[in-house]
């Protein structure tokens, strides 16, 4: 945490929690003017993202014609996701393999909303289950390594997992309900760190961990950035980017047409986000995520800032199911109530306390955004 005196942007809800935020004269936060700068100038949701849009799908459907699927996409049963399969299907016509990677997380209601969503739309859903004793020790070397991003196990088995399956089976596009209307606003580097950072990944694996990750899915920056993305020509396509999203009206859409169910927070759909970002997270470290997604609900007009500063008064999860939480992670990591509360007591590490890749992530950012291809970098 910064040892800076407390200051609050003017125009979001974020603070000096992020230990790097600037403030210009105004009092607005760098990553406000970071919006109004780079992303909002070069975010069309209108005539010129329809016809983008309308182009894209032109393209995934000649790519996938005589296949059983033209495209595949990540199913969590997040509001995002949930929402873009609809619209993929229902106004785009598009045919996508939806694809679930189980890291051994998932709530009984993610499980519910993606098997409503499958079951309306007729389609086929592929399920990857990753090897939960890998898994286990996976995210328990980082909760010995006393670090704040303890969901890069789950992040990155999601991400490599599904980049490793188009690559197999030749499929081009992959479909990524990410947008910047919810998520105009990056968490900060300290808070939630670079998931495919395989240096970092092997420090603490390779300082922690008792077994060997030999089914446990990799991909690393240069592999999923660079080789699959310009050289097999495996595209990731975010179709909500190029139109209008309001959450709120998409859940209620959802709600009425599908049955789904929403959650109480962004990424409470894995029980082990929920307590990590609703308890984990705030108690150890003092980072409160739902200031990055305040913030960008405010800054694209979907929530008021004196709403947030409100909500942010009481904490994420009460204390009740907190204590809840904290007992089913540790019985589900093997380990005892004691020994996980020595982690949380324990010294705080930051990435930079371990081996790490920072100046490879920050030459890509940079030069992405020379080619235009990065309008929002994770500082």
């Amino acid at each position: 945490m910064s040892n800076r005196p407390n200051q609050i942007c003017t125009n979001c809800v974020m603070d000096t929690t992020d230990s790097v935020i600037t403030f210009d004269e105004n009092g607005v936060c760098d990553h406000c003017n970071n919006y109004y700068t780079n992303i909002l100038p070069n975010w069309d949701t209108g005539e010129g993202g329809k016809n983008a849009l309308q182009e894209v799908i032109r393209k995934i459907k000649e790519d996938g014609k005589n296949r059983d699927f033209d495209c595949i996409m990540g199913m969590s049963g997040g509001a995002d996701s949930s929402y873009m399969l609809h619209l993929v299907v229902k106004e785009f016509g598009l045919r996508p393999l939806v694809f679930h990677v189980d890291g051994g997380w998932n709530s009984e209601l993610a499980v519910q909303n993606i098997e409503v969503m499958i079951d309306k739309l007729g389609l086929d859903l592929y399920t990857e289950v990753i090897n939960w004793e890998e898994m286990k020790d996976f995210q328990l070397s980082f909760f010995k390594a006393s670090v704040p991003h303890l969901d890069i196990p789950q992040d990155h088995a999601f991400v490599a997992t599904l980049y490793n399956f188009a690559d197999k089976y030749n499929i081009k596009y992959i479909l990524n309900g990410g947008n910047y209307s919810t998520e105009c606003i990056n968490n900060p580097k300290e808070w939630l760190y670079f998931g495919t950072d395989m240096a970092q990944i092997r420090d603490i694996h390779g300082q922690f961990g008792q077994i060997p990750l030999k089914n446990y899915p990799f991909s690393s920056v240069l592999r999923h950035k660079f080789f699959l993305r310009y050289i097999r020509k495996i595209q990731v396509v975010k179709p909500l980017n190029y139109m209008p999203y309001i959450k709120e009206d998409a859940m209620q859409f959802l709600q009425q047409e599908y049955g789904w169910q929403p959650y109480p927070q962004k990424h409470f759909e894995s029980r082990f986000t929920r307590f990590y970002e609703g308890y984990w997270l705030p108690r150890k470290f003092g980072y409160d995520t739902r200031k990055v997604q305040y913030s960008s609900l405010i800054l694209t007009g979907q929530m008021k800032r004196e709403e947030a500063l409100e909500k942010l008064k009481h904490p994420a999860i009460d204390e009740e199911t907190a204590a809840h939480d904290f007992e089913y992670v540790a019985t589900k990591l093997g380990i005892s109530v004691e020994e996980l509360q020595r982690y949380m007591d324990a010294p705080n590490k930051s990435y930079r306390d371990y081996k790490n890749q920072e100046w490879l992530f920050n030459l890509g950012t940079r030069i992405f955004a020379i080619l235009g291809l990065e309008n929002s970098p994770k500082r």
